[in-house]
């Protein structure tokens, strides 16, 4: 077990979708070290996902964020999450993820100073994102290979993204070609760094926001770090129905004039 010499907040976003969050909170009562506060930054659910996170409120240390639905503001709901947090050190997922039982021992063990880490996600398909129980889930059979394949999951290289060998994860983070950027589901940060960016840009809409946040990240001086085969995550499928062309290319620019101009702290982020 590694000494943890700061405090750890894991920041989840979410909207509408009690079932799958439910899934990736029993991922959080399963780990080997535990987060000092879990922060559910809500874009506005229903009342159903509220009771859901009520329901959890004795297992994990829960702060539930929320604001009213005004269509997809996911930038706002983080940003009001990173406000309540306390922690030193923040991790930033998704409702989607469920997190080997080692994600956040592996988030703390690669932390340091000037750098943020960089993850990925294992990808399932529908079929077998609906199996899965809590059961599955603490018994680690989520994450194994063999059992998944058993559930319908097809053979692939991809399948090494749940390799429990360190060497072989360390190797793996080395030769990805996947670049090291700020991935919403699975990165993390200090704090102090966090709030000198200010946050995340409102005034991207989805499609790679979290990436634009990263770049200001960079700008600043903090150096991304690959985790992508060694904190290991589950992505539950789902739709998207809130992707569009238009969102998409607005946040390509953004994130292109960030880079350009080697911005770090947004105008239209948690200090307005």
């Amino acid at each position: 077990m590694i000494q943890q010499k700061f405090t750890l907040g894991v920041i989840i976003s979410t909207y509408n979708n009690p079932a799958w969050l439910e899934k990736t909170l029993w991922g959080y009562l399963n780990q080997t070290v535990k987060a000092d506060e879990i922060i559910i930054a809500d874009d506005g659910s229903r009342d159903d996902t509220r009771q859901l996170i009520d329901s959890f409120q004795d297992k994990l240390p829960i702060k539930h964020i929320w604001h009213e639905d005004k269509g997809f503001q996911k930038s706002q709901i983080l940003n009001k999450a990173i406000v309540a947090s306390t922690s030193d050190y923040l991790l930033f997922t998704d409702q989607d993820c469920i997190p080997r039982e080692d994600f956040l021992e592996t988030h703390i063990q690669f932390a340091e100073k000037g750098c943020f880490l960089s993850g990925g996600y294992f990808r399932l398909s529908m079929e077998v994102s609906l199996k899965i129980t809590q059961d599955d889930v603490f018994s680690g059979k989520t994450f194994d290979t063999k059992w998944l394949k058993a559930q319908g999951m097809k053979s692939s290289i991809k399948n090494l993204k749940l390799t429990r060998n360190k060497l072989v994860a360390s190797l793996m983070n080395c030769i990805t070609p996947a670049k090291s950027t700020w991935n919403g589901c699975n990165s993390s940060g200090w704090r102090d760094d966090i709030l000198r960016a200010n946050g995340f840009d409102e005034e991207m809409q989805y499609g790679g926001q979290d990436r634009e946040f990263g770049v200001r990240m960079i700008n600043a001086g903090i150096k991304p770090k690959q985790v992508r085969y060694s904190a290991v995550l589950i992505h539950l499928d789902h739709k998207r129905p809130y992707k569009t062309k238009e969102s998409w290319d607005k946040n390509v620019a953004i994130r292109e004039n960030s880079r350009k101009n080697k911005i770090i702290a947004t105008l239209h982020g948690i200090k307005k």
